[in-house]
């Protein structure tokens, strides 16, 4: 199926996916291309328009990545984000300077006359809060753009061509943090674009099925690992659409799940029509990851282990061609730079590739899809909401949860803090109101009372999160009752824990873990 296309060339951003996840908010197709990518590849393309992302370097850096000068010639509209909007100004002859002060989070931006300064600002109002995220400021515009927009750190916050349709904007639309941004992306890709929005999720199952079945042909066999979460359920089953008996699945117990969480994955999958195999191989999880106190290496070895668990149980089936996993885009962007440029931040078990030795490939129907676009695939396939609205769960488990070394009395410990979590969080009403939930066991003991006796125990954080893609997060405002309820118990229902914290940092500038 043809989509009307935007295409987004990735200067390493970490926000360069949320651009694409935006548009397609909008239904309209979006691909994420390199920097480097040719003009003639792009016109044989024929994109209704071309977004430069933001990115982590310079314009004057040596090597700092470049787009194909001619692009601009095309005639096609091109909107400049962030860096791309340095960018896009240094190459056509304005000037780019670093910033005085560097902006990094909220900015008040000031527009122009928004009913005259372009189809970009149809319906913005005239002051918006906006995030920025920026080193460097344009000085000079390029001949033929005028100055749209100003904030107090950035005279030049956006700058327009109409006559060529070249859009340029200081700050990142794409962050949900930015007032209006979505209006913004929908006056780009509508207004100067002409997108009418013909993608949706029926499509993308279509488009998915199709790929699917490509890729495996008409013999090939797969194996999918099921973790029990919406993720790794919507491939399997967009694999089991494809191919049908020829694909097995296969649920491991690492170990490092939460309270009772094997029996519960287990009973849920019986009521789906899906081949299981379930492998109980928490002691190897468990003997490889003693003594290991760097969250890295915690990931790197649960990774491993996975591979070497799923290699057996592929050789008892016989011949299997392919390993399916529920990769997503946070995982990847967090992990490699799958595209441009963007920074490690760390690695996760399902990103990277199979060893040579396991002589498997891998379908990754999702990896190019954000948490809120599988729970839409899942509904549109007919899944149940229990399993879509289902809380994000790390595949490294509760080994990610434990600062410090795994051992079982901790274990012991931070799963029944976070049973007691949940339970509250559930009852309260906030479960499906939150991205994520739950508790973290710390290395931290201190002195308290309890009984008129003095104890030397553990510590637990409490993190609650709200977010809509899990790229950006915010700390949840949870009421205070709930809070002391939920501390309450775990000091008198959790014996080793006489300290209670609550999270309140967002991400950006932590992550939704904490390792």
């Amino acid at each position: 199926m043809t989509h009307q296309t935007i295409v987004v060339l990735d200067f390493g951003s970490q926000y360069t996916q949320l651009i694409a996840r935006r548009l397609r908010e909008l239904s309209i197709y979006s691909e994420i291309w390199p920097p480097d990518t040719l003009m003639q590849r792009i016109a044989e393309r024929r994109p209704a328009g071309i977004i430069l992302s933001g990115g982590p370097r310079s314009v004057s850096d040596a090597g700092a990545p470049r787009c194909d000068a001619a692009i601009f010639e095309l005639g096609i509209p091109v909107l400049g984000v962030c860096y791309g909007m340095q960018l896009m100004a240094h190459m056509l002859g304005g000037r780019v300077e670093p910033a005085p002060q560097r902006e990094f989070g909220h900015a008040l931006v000031s527009i122009s006359a928004p009913g005259d300064a372009g189809p970009l600002w149809a319906g913005v109002p005239s002051t918006i809060r906006v995030w920025a995220s920026h080193g460097d400021l344009v000085r000079e515009v390029p001949a033929g753009f005028e100055v749209v927009a100003t904030s107090a750190n950035a005279p030049i916050a956006a700058m327009a061509d109409n006559s060529r349709r070249l859009y340029a904007l200081l700050f990142h639309p794409e962050v949900v943090h930015t007032e209006g941004g979505l209006e913004i992306l929908r006056g780009f890709a509508a207004g100067v674009c002409g997108c009418v929005g013909d993608w949706t999720m029926a499509s993308f199952v279509e488009d998915a099925t199709n790929r699917i079945r490509a890729q495996v042909g008409s013999t090939g066999r797969v194996v999918c690992g099921l973790s029990g979460g919406v993720d790794s359920t919507v491939a399997a089953l967009l694999v089991h659409r494809a191919i049908g008996e020829r694909l097995t699945c296969i649920f491991v117990d690492n170990g490092v799940l939460r309270l009772d969480e094997a029996a519960q994955i287990r009973a849920r999958f019986e009521r789906l029509s899906l081949p299981l195999v379930c492998v109980d191989a928490s002691a190897l999880f468990l003997d490889r990851l003693r003594g290991v106190v760097d969250p890295e290496q915690k990931r790197k070895i649960i990774g491993a282990a996975f591979i070497d668990v799923f290699e057996a149980e592929a050789k008892r089936l016989g011949q299997v061609d392919f390993l399916a996993q529920g990769t997503l885009y946070p995982d990847v962007i967090e992990s490699v730079s799958v595209v441009g440029q963007s920074a490690l931040i760390k690695s996760h078990h399902n990103v990277g590739g199979l060893p040579e030795r396991m002589r498997m490939k891998l379908v990754e129907p999702l990896r190019e899809l954000f948490k809120d676009e599988v729970r839409a695939v899942g509904r549109q396939i007919g899944l149940d909401e229990e399993f879509v609205v289902r809380q994000p769960f790390p595949g490294p488990g509760l080994a990610v949860r434990i600062l410090g070394e795994i051992t079982p009395p901790r274990l012991d410990l931070l799963r029944h803090a976070d049973r007691l979590v949940a339970d509250e969080i559930k009852r309260e009403g906030w479960y499906t109101r939150l991205w994520q939930s739950f508790a973290v066991l710390l290395p931290v003991q201190s002195v308290g009372v309890m009984g008129d006796e003095r104890t030397y125990e553990y510590t637990i954080a409490i993190r609650a999160v709200e977010s809509r893609d899990g790229m950006t997060a915010d700390w949840a405002r949870l009421p205070h009752e709930l809070l002391a309820r939920m501390s309450s118990r775990i000091v008198n229902e959790v014996r080793g824990i006489n300290r209670v914290v609550y999270d309140i940092s967002s991400k950006p500038p932590s992550t939704i873990e904490w390792e």
